[in-house]
C-alpha cells in the first residue's frame, strides 16, 4: 500500500502504529492457531475500516492548447488568506483615526470654553481659586 503522509503529525502518527504493531505481533508465534487466525480475521476488519483521510488536491483541467491549468493552489490561496487581513488592519486604522478626531474635538471644545470665559485660564490652576468655587457652590445650597 502506497501512502503519501501530507504532515509531520501524520507520519509521527504512522510511525506510532507500525510500532504498536510490532508489539502486539511480537508473542502471536507462541499462540494456538485458532487464537491466532481469530486476531488475524480481527486485524483484517480493523484494516478495513480504518479512517481514510482524504489530502485535498488543487483542481487540474485541460486548456484548449493542450496544457494543464491548475486551480486553487499557489497565489490564489495566499491572496485569499491575506485579503481578510488587511481588511482587519485598514479597519483599526480608520477606527484610531476615528477616536483621534473625536478626542481633538472635545480638546478643543474645552480650550474654547476656557477662552471664551470672563475668567482668565490662569484663576483654574490657583489652589485658592478651586478652594472659592468649592465654597460657593455650598453656599448656594
Amino acid at each position: 500500500m502506497n501512502t503519501t503522509l501530507s504532515t509531520p503529525s501524520a507520519a509521527a502518527e504512522a510511525q506510532f502504529g507500525r510500532q504498536v504493531a510490532a508489539r502486539l505481533s511480537a508473542g502471536t508465534q507462541d499462540l494456538p492457531h485458532e487464537i491466532s487466525e481469530r486476531l488475524r480475521a480481527a486485524r483484517m476488519q480493523a484494516v478495513a475500516r480504518r479512517k481514510v483521510v482524504l489530502v485535498p488536491q488543487a483542481a487540474s483541467f485541460a486548456v484548449p492548447n493542450g496544457r494543464t491549468a491548475v486551480i486553487g493552489g499557489g497565489w490564489w490561496t495566499r491572496i485569499g488568506s491575506i485579503i481578510p487581513l488587511i481588511g482587519l488592519v485598514a479597519g483599526l486604522i480608520v477606527i484610531n483615526s476615528l477616536q483621534e478626531d473625536s478626542r481633538t474635538n472635545e480638546l478643543a471644545e474645552v480650550d474654547a470654553a476656557l477662552l471664551t470665559d470672563d475668567l482668565p485660564p490662569a484663576a483654574y490652576t490657583d489652589p485658592g481659586f478651586a478652594q472659592f468655587l468649592k465654597t460657593e457652590a455650598a453656599a448656594q445650597r
